[in-house]
Parts: structure tokens; C-alpha cells; sequence
């Protein structure tokens, strides 16, 4: 399988478990990324842009990321602390007063940044073009009251963590999450991380899909698992009261030109192992050296909120949350201690590994079912780790 891009010395075993994928079609295009010690190690991507394979995969392709998006924003949120604009302890109505109606007022922003503020969907029902209106969504949410006791557990808020999170930024700096993340996150680093994609640069986004055509009656050469059974909150999590019932929505280019932060960030692959690496070591980039947030904030936006093996109420399942990072956990495909991140519906994932001193990314246009589980990044990053500890 043919694949562009740069694999340093001592990283071949990443491209030959990325060139595994693509040959055994469980990829139709994807990308990866490696910085270790602050250094790129490792920047492909192959495959096919669409699933008639009429043009490759390549470095210049953007990717949606679904919730991979999630952890971009915990950063920006994480960089307002540093500044002193916020901080975890305080009340989320400090910073954002319609907030605190419905008993909200003593809501923390580590509650909310870990799924356990009860607000996972809006009160109502929604149209389309609501769930695309910033100024809509926030109100809404501000306006609903907490579907279960705000910390007597947590439940994955799929899409309106975006939302949530983002308006703290817009609070408390007075840009909007699109703007900040462009102008605090991305450009720093020489990289691409979009939420609010610009039209000209939608042609360069590849679709994503559920896999390859196929004709009638032919076999798939890797069978589709069964979509896990979904709970009713995660259903009404990911439906907020009809408004993202849209065939194809996630391939819209209204959708990505929109602020939708909890699942709708578009990026490469490098931008996203570069931001990890910039959480915790100087990260050479175009720019030269690159540190987004200091140990001491580092260590704060990654505090286990969630207590050890609660099932989320949402996903069904044990998963722990930081300020807004995933930390490790039962079935995850990033279980080393002290990793932190996130992972995307279908298959995406991006993280850091401080102790191996390693950020990671994954992207890819073909759905799957596992999100947290998926075999073509456990194939990956289970690779990467032994280079780095080989290194």
C-alpha cells in the first residue's frame, strides 16, 4: 500500500500496522501521527479520500473527528484556566449567570466538564437549524433543568459539551470557540484544527462512511460487528429533540461550517498529535517551539472527576472523565497510566502519553462501531507505544 509522508527511524512498525489496515480494507483513507519528546516522529496518510476510490488519501486531506473534537476544547478551556479566567472549583454561573436557573447555581466547572451536570440534551424538541444557532443552543441549555442530580453520576453529554464548554471560553475571553482555537491552538502550531470550517476549504474534507461498495451478493473482507445496543439517554444525547435527526449531517456543509464543538471539529492528523505533545513537553512546530499549558496546569486539567468504575449512564459502560479529557479506563484504546484524551464515534482518536513522552492521532473516513475500542487504533497505537519505549 502505497502512503506519503515522513516515518522517522525506528517508527516503521507504525507505518507497517497503518499499511495493515489500508491493504485489509478495514481503512478506506486514513492518517496518523506520532511526536515523541517534542518531535514529529511519524506523519502519513493513504488510502482513498472517498469510498469509489477516485482520488488518495493524502497529507492535505481534513478529516471530521466527531468527539476526537472534545478533547481540542478541554485544552482551550484548559489554557483560560492558566490565564486566570477561570478556574475548575468555581461555579459555571460565576462566568455564565442564565446558567444558574433550575438549581444550576452551585454546578462546578469540573462537573460540567466531566459529563455530570445532567445536561447530556435540551428540554423540548429542536429543529435542524436551531442545533446550527450558537446563541440558541447555549440558551437552551442554560434554560434546562439537570436530567439527573447534578454529581450523583455522570452521563456522556455527546453533543452538547461543545456547547457547554465553548460558551465558558466565549464567557470568559470573548471569543468564540471557533475563533479561539484557531487563534490560540492551531496557529501556533502551524496546524489545522477547524470548528467553524471555512467554504473553501470544504472541498479538501473527506466524507465519512459506513465502508466500501460492494456489489450485490459479495462478501465483505471484514465483516461489520454489530452497532453495540444504545441506551435511551445516549439515543436522546446524540438526537437533542430531533434537531440532528439529518440524513448524512455529519457530511453537511452547513453542519461543518457551524459551531457544533462537542463533535464537529475538522483537522489532520498532525495538528491533533501535536496539540497533545504541546500539553506537556515544548513541541517543535513551523513556529518554532511550541508549549501550550505549564506542568503545574496540566496536572489540574487532568484530575480523575468521575469515580472509579461508575458506569456511565449514557454510554453504559465504565469511562472516566478529567476536565473534559478521557483518562484510562476498562476497554479504552489508550490505557497506559497517565494518558489523557479523547476518541471520536467511528473511529478517531488523539491523546497524550506523558510518560512516554508520546502524542498520538488517528483519523479516518470509514465508520466503524467502536469508539473507544477500535481495532485499527489499538493496532496503532499498541505499535507506537513499543517504538517509543523502545526508543
Amino acid at each position: 500500500m502505497a502512503y506519503e509522508g515522513f516515518v522517522a527511524d525506528g517508527w516503521s512498525e507504525v507505518a507497517e500496522a497503518f499499511a495493515h489496515n489500508i491493504d485489509n480494507r478495514e481503512d478506506i483513507g486514513a492518517g496518523v501521527s506520532v511526536f515523541h519528546k517534542g518531535k514529529c516522529v511519524v506523519d502519513i496518510a493513504g488510502g482513498y479520500f472517498d469510498r469509489d476510490a477516485t482520488q488518495p488519501y493524502t497529507l492535505d486531506t481534513l478529516q471530521l473527528v466527531f468527539s476526537t473534537t472534545k478533547g481540542v476544547v478541554a485544552t482551550a478551556v484548559a489554557m483560560c484556566v492558566e490565564r486566570g479566567l477561570l478556574s475548575y472549583e468555581e461555579p459555571v454561573s460565576l462566568f455564565w449567570p442564565e446558567f444558574a436557573a433550575h438549581g444550576k447555581e452551585h454546578v462546578t466547572v469540573a462537573q460540567l466538564l466531566s459529563h455530570q451536570a445532567g445536561l447530556y440534551t435540551v428540554e423540548g424538541s429542536l429543529t435542524y437549524e436551531e442545533v446550527l444557532d450558537w446563541n440558541t443552543m447555549v440558551a437552551r441549555l442554560a434554560d434546562t433543568a439537570p436530567l439527573f442530580p447534578v454529581g450523583s453520576t455522570h452521563g456522556y453529554h455527546a453533543i452538547t459539551f461543545g456547547w457547554l464548554a465553548g460558551e465558558l471560553v466565549r464567557r470568559v475571553d470573548g471569543r468564540n470557540i471557533g475563533r479561539f482555537i484557531a487563534e490560540e491552538i492551531s496557529n501556533p502550531l502551524g496546524g489545522e484544527i477547524y470548528v467553524g470550517l471555512p467554504e473553501h476549504l470544504e472541498h479538501r474534507v473527506s466524507p465519512v462512511n459506513t465502508g466500501w461498495p460492494r456489489k450485490e451478493g459479495s462478501v465483505p473482507s471484514t465483516p461489520s460487528q454489530p452497532a453495540p445496543a444504545q441506551s435511551e439517554q445516549l439515543l436522546s444525547a446524540f438526537s437533542l429533540g430531533g434537531g440532528m435527526d439529518v440524513k448524512g449531517v455529519f457530511n453537511r456543509q452547513d453542519m461543518h461550517a457551524a459551531e457544533v464543538p462537542g463533535a464537529n471539529g475538522i483537522a489532520n492528523a498532525r495538528s491533533l498529535a501535536s496539540m497533545y505533545s504541546a500539553t506537556f513537553t515544548e513541541t517543535e512546530t513551523p513556529n518554532g517551539l511550541v508549549r501550550l499549558v505549564t506542568e503545574d496546569t496540566r496536572k489540574k486539567m487532568t484530575v480523575q472527576q468521575t469515580p472509579v468504575g461508575e458506569i456511565d449512564l449514557c454510554l453504559q459502560n465504565m469511562r472516566s472523565f478529567a476536565m473534559g479529557f478521557v483518562t484510562p479506563s476498562e476497554k479504552l484504546a489508550f490505557d497506559a497510566p497517565g494518558t489523557y484524551g479523547h476518541a471520536g464515534m467511528g473511529g478517531s482518536v488523539s491523546f497524550a502519553d506523558p510518560n512516554r513522552q508520546m502524542g498520538f492521532s488517528y483519523i479516518m473516513n470509514r465508520m466503524r462501531s467502536s469508539m473507544f475500542t477500535d481495532p485499527r487504533s489499538v493496532r496503532l497505537i499498541e505499535a507506537a507505544s513499543r517504538c517509543a519505549d523502545a526508543s
